[in-house]
């Protein structure tokens, strides 16, 4: 077994796709374009997409003991991720209806399934995989607790600890938020967090044309030395309380976007986090800005395909752009 340099703590399911030319309105039923079913999971995407950069991954996760989790674990083992799976015979295995329209937009319900029954124990029994892990990047898709232990495993191995505060849920609490070394919202998660922890209310769509030091000053309110908004077609802003950490030089600053031929944009959050983490681990040395330019490319060629798991390998993102992490 590959040594576990990346770890990635969070979900998995089964992802049903359905693509439109708009999605319907409440009590319309419209004839679908298109259908497809495959693997997904917000914590299953980034190990995947972290995996594709040719780092070795670990994922903790819980499937059910069906038809579905066996597709899991064949993922798992065909994408060459770790995979310590906890198995809930009570529960299925994660799923997720997604609608995809004709400019690429998604709407997504999920269903918990066995994610709710991921716990801290099955998490702190893989501390092995923690001796000499670099980066742990961690979702909101299964319950806290089991993301606390990953945290203090990660702490005690002075490892990098990422948070992907998404999908945005009311419980997450300023302790879990003071416990990440770099919060990645995207503009809507992080316009709920201000609300939720410092009682700001601002207009998700207003933030990627705040100036720097209004936008600065805004994250400033959240309990995390270092955030990284995605911003979608404007691109990225990095923001460091108080001095430049990670290996930044300024405070903060912006990332224009990259260009792509949009098809779906379910997943590129998932592809930058995973392509981030991948980055961040096999570059320690180097400044946050190269990691999240690299993610950046990796998330816009997932665009350019349908579905969930649509990472990029490295090969691609080279072969696109012509450099890559060392």
């Amino acid at each position: 077994m590959r040594a576990s340099r990346t770890i990635v703590v969070g979900s998995y399911n089964q992802d049903f796709v359905w693509r439109c030319a708009r999605f319907p309105e409440p009590g319309e039923t419209l004839r679908a374009l298109g259908f497809s079913s495959g693997s997904g999971g917000k914590g299953s995407n980034q190990a995947i997409a972290c995996a594709r950069q040719q780092v070795s991954t670990c994922f903790i996760g819980a499937i059910g003991a069906d038809a579905a989790g066996e597709v899991a674990r064949r993922l798992a083992q065909r994408e060459g991720v770790d995979a310590r799976w906890q198995i809930c015979a009570e529960a299925d295995t994660g799923n997720a209806c997604v609608l995809v329209d004709a400019q690429g937009r998604n709407l997504v319900m999920v269903h918990a399934g066995a994610n709710q029954h991921l716990d801290a124990a099955h998490v702190r029994a893989q501390s092995a995989a923690f001796s000499d892990v670099r980066v742990v990047l961690v979702q909101l898709e299964t319950a806290l607790e089991p993301l606390r232990a990953a945290f203090d495993l990660a702490g005690a191995a002075q490892a990098l600890r990422l948070l992907n505060p998404a999908p945005a849920r009311p419980d997450l609490d300023a302790s879990l938020l003071s416990a990440c070394d770099l919060l990645i919202p995207n503009e809507t998660e992080c316009a709920g967090l201000l609300q939720r922890h410092a009682g700001i209310a601002i207009d998700a769509g207003q933030l990627a044309a705040l100036p720097d030091a209004e936008f600065t000053a805004l994250i400033a309110h959240l309990p995390c030395a270092s955030v990284l908004v995605t911003l979608g077609a404007a691109g990225a802003f990095v923001a460091h309380r108080n001095r430049p950490r990670l290996g930044d030089r300024s405070t903060c600053y912006r990332m224009p976007p990259v260009p792509a031929r949009v098809q779906d944009t379910t997943g590129a959050g998932d592809a930058f986090c995973g392509a981030l983490a991948a980055a961040l681990t096999v570059m320690p040395d180097a400044a946050l800005r190269a990691a999240v330019e690299y993610a950046s490319r990796c998330a816009a060629l997932s665009t350019e395909r349908c579905g969930a798991a649509t990472a990029p390998t490295r090969a691609e993102v080279v072969q696109r752009f012509g450099a890559c992490v060392e």
